[in-house]
């Protein structure tokens, strides 16, 4: 094998083919990226049993073949080389790179060992990168990170006709997003479950080249994900996820809404005075909202904002991350805070206007902290 092509093309092909390498390979083969030529193609493969990895670039190609060679290494030089164009080709068991004045060489593994990739399942249908990339990141922050409950660091993904809705939780939060795609089948139903990381790995490098096409195999064992010239393919996470859309609230008779750049500076000031595990007061009257931290003859923080009210004054308590956490997802000027009562779990929304109603394709649930003396 032998071709050349500019670094940059290369090292961002064998950075993203890394990233799905596993840090502890159950197989030593599995360390590997498998780079194959042919029609003036160059392709890589990444894979750990759980997730494929596959891109293809053009290139200038003297001699076909096909190599198996350490990810994590090859990446490594890769991303340290200059900007000049890069030579790769092989001679006998040895892979030697150069480019400009810098030269190295690599062992190979043996192509042979080296398992095939699931193929990627028949597509299901497109959405727009973007829109999938900012749902992804606003319902990732409720994903657990526990690892002892495996399903709960998943993201589940409902489709229904037309429409894609993503909902985690960590049992202590919970966000579901909405947003709409174009299905093959119009009328097609389904459901998965997938690793939050996993999700988020593909909204980041794939989301940028426009639509992103979804393939979910019939036997729900698998998911593909394909745009340009990349495409992944990751196992199902196997479990019952809990049945969370059940406690959003259909009805609430408390609305708070505040400018949300404001209120994430005023939570960040506040908390530098929470100690650990105690919460941020949050105290709703008509035309403010007074929030504070810190208690006895602890430091004691307190500050207030313009917030619009309708319905009776509230006073919550929220574990400060949570709060920043969930209110740095919203891109609306406004969030709303809807309430049935201070004990019960509040919803926050997104609005573009004060005075508009929300934007309720996303919703983002937090549990308050109890308060002394609250119902």
């Amino acid at each position: 094998m032998k071709f050349s092509v500019e670094k940059d093309v290369l090292a961002d092909a064998v950075s993203w083919t890394a990233k799905s390498l596993a840090q502890r390979p159950p197989s030593p083969v599995l360390a590997g990226i498998l780079i194959t030529t042919h029609n003036g193609v160059v392709q890589l493969e990444g894979f750990d049993y759980e997730i494929s990895s596959h891109i293809e670039f053009p290139a200038d190609i003297a001699e076909q073949g096909s190599i198996l060679v350490s990810g994590k290494l090859l990446a490594e030089i890769t991303r340290s080389l200059p900007n000049s164009a890069v030579t790769l080709e092989t001679e006998g068991a040895k892979v030697f790179l150069s480019c400009g004045r810098s030269r190295f060489n690599l062992a190979t593994m043996p192509v042979d060992e080296y398992p095939s990739l699931p193929s990627l399942p028949e597509v299901s249908g497109r959405v727009d990168g973007q829109v999938f990339a900012e749902a992804v990141s606003q319902v990732i922050v409720a994903a657990s990170k526990d690892d002892t409950l495996p399903v709960l660091t998943g993201i589940k993904v409902e489709i229904e006709n037309d429409l894609i809705t993503f909902l985690a939780t960590d049992r202590y939060r919970l966000a579901m997003r909405e947003l709409h795609w174009t299905p093959n089948n119009p009328e097609i139903s389904t459901s998965f479950l997938i690793k939050a990381k996993t999700l988020n790995d593909v909204a980041k490098s794939l989301s940028s080249a426009g639509d992103l096409e979804i393939a979910i195999s019939q036997n729900g064992e698998l998911v593909g994900f394909q745009s340009a010239n990349r495409r992944t393919t990751s196992l199902l996470v196997n479990g019952d996820y809990p049945k969370i859309r059940s406690l959003f609230p259909e009805s609430t008779p408390i609305h708070a809404t505040v400018r949300t750049s404001e209120l994430i500076e005023a939570v960040r000031r506040v908390s530098v005075v929470a100690e650990r595990n105690t919460p941020v007061r949050l105290a709703f009257v008509d035309g403010q909202v007074t929030l504070d931290a810190g208690t006895g003859d602890d430091a004691q923080a307190e500050e207030s904002i313009v917030a619009a009210l309708r319905g009776e004054d509230i006073t919550v308590a929220f574990n400060p991350t949570y709060l920043s956490e969930g209110l740095g997802t919203f891109n609306t000027d406004y969030v709303r805070f809807s309430f049935t009562s201070a004990p019960k779990p509040a919803m926050l929304t997104g609005q573009k206007q004060i005075d508009e109603d929300d934007q309720s394709e996303y919703r983002y649930l937090v549990m308050p902290v109890r308060l002394p003396n609250s119902n």
